[in-house]
């Protein structure tokens, strides 16, 4: 076998294992793959709403050679009018887990250090892996963010800060006064040195009450970054769009290691109408709340161990994890197993339809009582 030369931060990468795909599991275990349900990937059960179908239908029959908008001038311009920021604040990504390896690419290196948290988004680790940087992770606190640690932990080689608000995989969530206060002190300590990244994925799920102003924060801090995804709550998962809010010097920096045509044509069409649609949001809220409340519930009523959610997933401690998720297999449900996370007595699900939700409740039932 040929020893093909690498540096040894990339050897050392575990790479990233995606949710399995039904497709998979159907070929593993003989299953039909109309009978197993998906709760592992935090995908909108809904799938996406019925304009942005009919806008991709329509846009499907003027596709042809030529690339996309790689700028997406149009795109930024909706996001700019819905942020109240010029068009030069924003930065397209392919999801934002590219926005996430940008920020990682622009501000670290084998000389520099980033910090994040215990059992958060598993992306923050393997970025800065890829870069050679130093890894400071921080200990938990009750399943999140421990941000007095976090900002006690910033060296002089830290770069970059990772949070997540809502956090995933635990679904924890910090409260708007307490980012802000953690902003402040970063900045009155180090400046524009240390960049803070926000990682606001799920912020779609949180109850009205508990949405924060994060462009205000943009605006306030030249060394934050927020982030946000189609993905999820919009229902783009498999169109792959995302977008980062930060003042012009740290978008500079991100689209100077932005690929060219990051966004695809059906992406930048379909975020953009998606945008607009505001009654297909309000369902995917108001269906996740009844699910999440489900959830809890049920495994409430199991005598189980969980994180009070406030995404679409939900952590719950199920012991021998591995087992459970295996039986759970053959029983055509997929959810996620964490242990790479550090979690190894955990299952993360994703809320699913109420049916999927209530046949997983089932299923978990009868493997718990096997």
């Amino acid at each position: 076998m040929t020893d093909i030369p690498a540096p040894a931060h990339i050897r050392a990468i575990a790479p990233y294992q995606a949710g399995k795909p039904i497709e998979e599991l159907a070929r593993e275990y003989g299953l039909d793959p109309e009978g197993i349900i998906k709760l592992a990937s935090n995908e909108n059960p809904l799938g996406c709403s019925d304009r942005v179908r009919a806008a991709l239908a329509e846009a499907a029959g003027a596709l042809h050679g030529r690339y996309p908008d790689a700028n997406g001038f149009d795109l930024k311009e909706v996001l700019a009018a819905r942020h109240g920021v010029q068009a030069n604040w924003i930065t397209l990504g392919n999801g934002s887990n590219d926005l996430l390896e940008l920020a990682s690419l622009a501000l670290l290196d084998e000389g520099t250090s980033a910090v994040y948290a215990q059992h958060a988004f598993v992306v923050y680790r393997l970025s800065t892996q890829a870069r050679g940087a130093r890894h400071l992770m921080v200990p938990a606190r009750d399943y999140g963010h421990d941000l007095d640690a976090m900002l006690a932990a910033i060296a002089d080689d830290t770069r970059l800060v990772f949070i997540a608000n809502p956090n995933n995989p635990t679904g924890t969530h910090l409260s708007g006064p307490r980012v802000r206060a953690f902003l402040e002190s970063v900045r009155a300590r180090h400046g524009d040195r240390v960049a803070v990244l926000l990682d606001e994925a799920y912020d779609e799920y949180l109850d009205p009450e508990e949405r924060a102003d994060s462009t205000q924060w943009v605006r306030e801090f030249p060394n934050l970054i927020v982030t946000r995804t189609f993905s999820k709550a919009y229902g783009l998962a498999g169109l792959r769009v995302g977008y980062a809010l930060a003042q012009p010097a740290l978008t500079d920096l991100l689209n100077r290691v932005r690929q060219p045509f990051n966004v695809n044509v059906l992406a930048q069409i379909a975020a953009r109408v998606a945008l607009d649609d505001t009654d297909f949001l309000a369902r995917t809220y108001a269906l996740n709340r009844a699910g999440r409340v489900q959830l809890q519930d049920g495994f409430a009523a199991l005598g189980l161990d969980f994180v009070p959610s406030h995404t679409n997933f939900v952590l719950v401690r199920v012991g021998d994890a591995a087992r459970v998720n295996g039986e759970l297999l053959r029983r055509g449900v997929i959810v996620r197993p964490v242990a790479g996370d550090g979690l190894p007595e955990h299952l993360r699900v994703s809320i699913g339809l109420p049916e999927e939700n209530a046949r997983f409740l089932d299923a978990l039932k009868a493997v718990l009582q096997g």
